[in-house]
């Protein structure tokens, strides 16, 4: 249990260190400068991140209220907030009442702490690391105990320690200009108006892509650790995936027995299979989803190989975990496997058993199995096709000919991010706020800058998808080779880049469409115009 809580404590430091905190700082230096003792607010701040990233979800769902509630809540009491600062009679009327609704003195030091540090804990949306993704996963599956909960305390308190430190600075520096203290509230008032003014336009959405190679290399190292996935692993109620790397005679590592295949749903192409009945056998379990356009430029590779080894005694096993709630329907998926041609089994893990099973968190995961049923090789993502190849022929131990050698179409370079288009991911947008689960009209802001995307017209904004409605259109500012969308439904979409028609795309199904293909790499920007009940879920590029 130390290490867990030292694993959370450290993340939080290496979150505090990060943009991701940009929000807040500035708030948390008004704050000392206007007085608030900084323990307190700090104090209130742990409180009210930990219960709400553990809690908000089921809270939210029983009093039937939008998930992005209590977000909206901080940010009227933020703009309150600078209102007291900004305007003495506003802080005669408002002080008073808020200060003894938190049972602090409305005057002085102590004035409004707690409660401002906990308004603060619901505008602070962290980097994603292992450990905040462990908590995530947790709390979605309202499955929270003890160790979730302590994990989730000291991962805030980790972040807190050095956001202590800036309060305690602004409270200094308030102490050093106590002759300029009306200047200083002012200009307090002024910087949380300024960041209340930003969240309401979600300027701090894309915070975490500004995360320094430092940031990332210490998330990356808390995550690589053996002991550090344990740990999480117990949280989240899983046993341990893969067992330690062994060194073997034949140089290949050894992970160990591999977790089995879980008899979750239905099997595509075969009856249901078990590790334990293809011992003497080599297996490639493979992690997929029929619409993730990274499991796509994998599968040519996949059925090159099945189709030259299997004779071998290769059997690969598809195992199709779903990302949208349509990709969970048995007929959907059969359809994806008939139409791409694939020809080794297939299991649906709809309950995400499987990939819990191995604490898998990629599309595409590849896990190579020898013939005694241990994992031998993974890999995540798409890529390193030769070695892969390679590894499954030593396994077999076959010295014929070669798979069919198929071009590595992974993307290299800079090119832009895959883009949800529901409010749930929403992380690229620019805009007017999205209208949750309701048609609502929208307009494209003046500009859309790179590698965000706006909507026109009359959309009905889901958790995953967007529907359109009359005149819907959508504008994507890219960069890349060729541009996917997922969509569904029935219609057309008409596709104009740089304002230049290119092509018109038949909607019929959910999956994935392609919307631009092309060898040279394009800085563009793209306007999709949707008729009537066409679905659209995400943008992915290559």
């Amino acid at each position: 249990m130390a290490l867990l809580l030292a694993i959370g404590f450290l993340a939080g430091v290496v979150t505090a260190i990060s943009p991701c905190v940009l929000p807040v700082l500035p708030i948390l230096l008004a704050g000392g400068a206007s007085g608030r003792r900084p323990v307190r607010v700090i104090a209130g701040l742990v409180v009210s991140f930990s219960v709400f990233t553990l809690f908000a979800t089921w809270i939210l769902d029983r009093l039937g209220l939008p998930q992005d509630f209590l977000r909206n809540l901080a940010i009227a009491f933020l703009f309150l907030l600078a209102a007291v600062l900004l305007v003495p009679r506003a802080a005669l009327v408002v002080e008073r009442p808020l200060a003894a609704f938190s049972r602090l003195r409305p005057r002085g030091a102590n004035g409004g702490g707690f409660l401002f540090g906990a308004t603060l804990g619901l505008v602070f949306v962290p980097c994603a690391g292992p450990v905040l993704a462990t908590v995530t996963v947790v709390a979605a599956n309202n499955d929270v105990g003890p160790r979730a909960i302590l994990l989730t305390l000291f991962y805030a308190l980790g972040a807190a320690i050095p956001m202590l430190v800036i309060a305690y600075g602004g409270r200094e520096a308030a102490v050093r200009l106590r002759r300029h203290a009306a200047t200083v509230r002012l200009a307090s008032g002024a910087i949380v108006a300024l960041v209340a003014v930003g969240l309401v336009l979600h300027l701090d959405d894309n915070l975490a892509k500004l995360t320094p190679g430092y940031t990332n290399f210490l998330q990356q190292k808390i995550e690589a650790n053996a002991d550090a996935k344990r740990e999480l692993a117990k949280v989240r109620g899983e046993g341990t995936a893969l067992a330690a790397v062994h060194k073997t005679s034949d140089g290949l590592p050894d992970y160990g027995v591999a977790p089995p295949l879980h008899a979750d749903g239905a099997w595509i192409n075969s009856k249901p299979l078990t590790l334990a009945s293809l011992r003497g056998k080599v297996v490639l379990v493979d992690f997929w989803t029929y619409s993730c356009i990274n499991c796509l430029r994998t599968l040519p590779h996949l059925k090159s190989w099945y189709a030259t080894y299997h004779k071998d005694g290769l059997v690969i096993v598809g195992v199709h975990t779903p990302e949208f709630a349509f990709e969970h329907v048995t007929s959907n998926v059969r359809s994806a496997v008939k139409r791409l041609g694939i020809a080794y089994p297939v299991v649906q893990d709809n309950r995400y058993k499987t990939w819990d099973n191995y604490a898998n968190q990629y599309w595409p995961a590849e896990y190579l199995i020898d013939k005694q049923g241990h994992v031998r090789h993974t890999h995540f993502g798409e890529g390193e096709y030769g070695r892969t190849e390679s590894l499954i022929r030593k396994l077999l131990g076959a010295s014929g000919v070669h798979a069919r050698r198929i071009a590595d179409a992974t993307p290299s370079g800079i090119i832009t991010p895959e883009s949800y288009l529901g409010y749930a991911r929403l992380q690229n947008y620019v805009g007017t706020n999205p209208v949750p689960d309701e048609f609502a009209p929208y307009t494209f802001p003046s500009s859309i800058p790179a590698n965000t995307l706006a909507y026109a017209g009359t959309w009905k904004v889901g958790s995953e998808a967007i529907t359109a409605g009359r005149g819907a259109r959508l504008r994507l500012h890219f960069q890349a080779h060729d541009v996917y969308i997922v969509m569904g439904g029935r219609g057309t979409v008409q596709a104009l880049v740089d304002g230049k028609p290119t092509r018109t795309i038949h909607v019929d199904a959910q999956r994935l469409y392609t919307v631009r293909a092309s060898r040279t790499e394009t800085d563009a920007s793209l306007e999709l115009r949707f008729t009537p009940g066409v679905q659209a879920y995400s943008f992915t590029f290559g």
